[in-house]
């Protein structure tokens, strides 16, 4: 009696679920989702995180937007690293293990990115680093889960030595962050220039720790070593300072000087009318580039945030970008399967379509250089052009020497 009544009870449930679909009353299908994971140094570094996390969150806006990857959307968990590598790794390990993040993305300074890199390696986890910029990330500590959107140290330090190598100068001297990222920037600029013009040479270099410059200390030992020209690789703050003491104590007169960075407007804009005059620089001049692709950006950028973008803003826009890109040729989100489809993926982004290389997974993101001057009270890039990054990456063979892990 009770097994008869069971029956019952099922057929009048199956009955009534049908007419229920007839009816269209149906409980309508959830669109499944793609988690990405995304860490990067918020509190550490603000100037340039800021308006990063404004370019990814609009790009994923638009991809979501555009019925997402093959109809599932991309739900971004992010986390901040504090700029410290062993945080940066616990949340790349709870963003995997307890989140389920199909791959992780971010980073900013390149001891981070090399402990994030170490860690997809370990773990077999799909990883784009963003803005990391250390040469070791794509070589000499590459591997098969890392990938790289901006254009390395080398390839930024090529592009500044074309312009170095022009100068008349023949005694240098550097200043730099006395970490992973400045190490290598200096490294580079110096291989790539001495290529272009053996007869310099380098005599004097200061290493103030990152954060913590003592600006007037820096200027009187670089002057007292009296070179023709000057490496910059201070950012931010430290870059600031420098600038105002430097000038105050006449370390810039009739020097020429060559800086990573400092045309990106996170940077050069703090500095206001005190910017520099004339230096060499790589960066961002949103104001002056007219192409389709920058102009359709720009425009979605100041619609939805009312304020221009940032370096920082194309860096998070196109890494989103890539994502997608990769996400959309890959069979499946194994990891196996993104790397697959990283490899040789196109990407449209404000500077352009890009491609991510196979041999080092290093993107072919380029950059500006132009020389810095101030209007209107502001320091501005100007006689700039975009270097396409594909321009300035060594040869297959030479990539087989410098990848180690391969």
């Amino acid at each position: 009696m009770h097994n008869r009544s069971m029956n019952t009870l099922a057929l009048a449930l199956a009955a009534g679920l049908a007419a229920s679909a007839a009816l269209g009353l149906s409980k309508p299908a959830v669109a499944d989702e793609i988690k990405i994971g995304e860490i990067n140094s918020y509190s550490r570094l603000p100037a340039f995180t800021e308006p990063y996390r404004k370019g990814w969150q609009l790009a994923v806006e638009e991809i979501n937007a555009a019925g997402g990857i093959k109809g599932d959307t991309l739900n971004v968990i992010s986390r901040d690293d504090g700029g410290k590598p062993a945080d940066a790794v616990t949340a790349a390990n709870e963003l995997v293990s307890r989140e389920g993040v199909a791959l992780i993305a971010g980073g900013y300074f390149s001891n981070v990115g090399l402990a994030l890199a170490d860690y997809a390696a370990h773990k077999k986890v799909f990883y784009l680093a963003a803005e990391p910029l250390t040469d070791a990330i794509t070589w000499s500590e590459g591997n098969a889960y890392t990938f790289r959107l901006r254009p390395s140290n080398s390839m930024q330090a090529a592009m500044l030595a074309e312009e170095a190598a022009k100068l008349p100068a023949k005694r240098w001297a550097t200043i730099a962050p006395n970490y992973e990222y400045g190490q290598s920037a200096v490294q580079a600029f110096k291989e790539a220039l001495k290529a272009k013009r053996p007869d310099v040479e380098f005599v004097a270099e200061q290493w103030p720790p990152l954060g913590k410059i003592d600006a007037g200390s820096v200027a009187q030992a670089i002057d007292a070593a009296n070179p023709e020209a000057i490496l910059n690789v201070e950012f931010g703050a430290d870059l600031t300072q420098l600038v105002r003491e430097g000038t105050t104590r006449g370390l810039f007169q009739d020097r020429s000087v060559v800086s990573f960075l400092t045309g990106e407007p996170e940077y050069l804009e703090p500095i206001g009318a005190e910017a520099p005059e004339g230096w060499i620089v790589t960066g961002y001049p949103w104001y002056g580039i007219d192409t389709p692709a920058h102009d359709a950006f720009l425009k979605a950028y100041e619609a939805k945030y009312g304020e221009h973008p940032y370096m920082g803003s194309v860096v998070g826009y196109a890494t989103f970008k890539a994502i997608a890109a990769i996400l959309e040729r890959a069979k499946s989100t194994d990891a196996k399967d993104l790397i697959a489809a990283a490899e040789g993926a196109t990407v449209d982004t404000p500077f352009g379509e890009i491609t991510i290389r196979e041999i080092d997974h290093q993107a072919t993101l380029g950059t500006y250089v132009g020389t810095t001057t101030v209007t209107d009270g502001k320091g501005v890039m100007e006689n700039f052009s975009y270097r396409d990054g594909a321009d300035y990456l060594p040869p297959d063979d030479v990539v087989k020497t410098l990848r180690k892990a391969d």
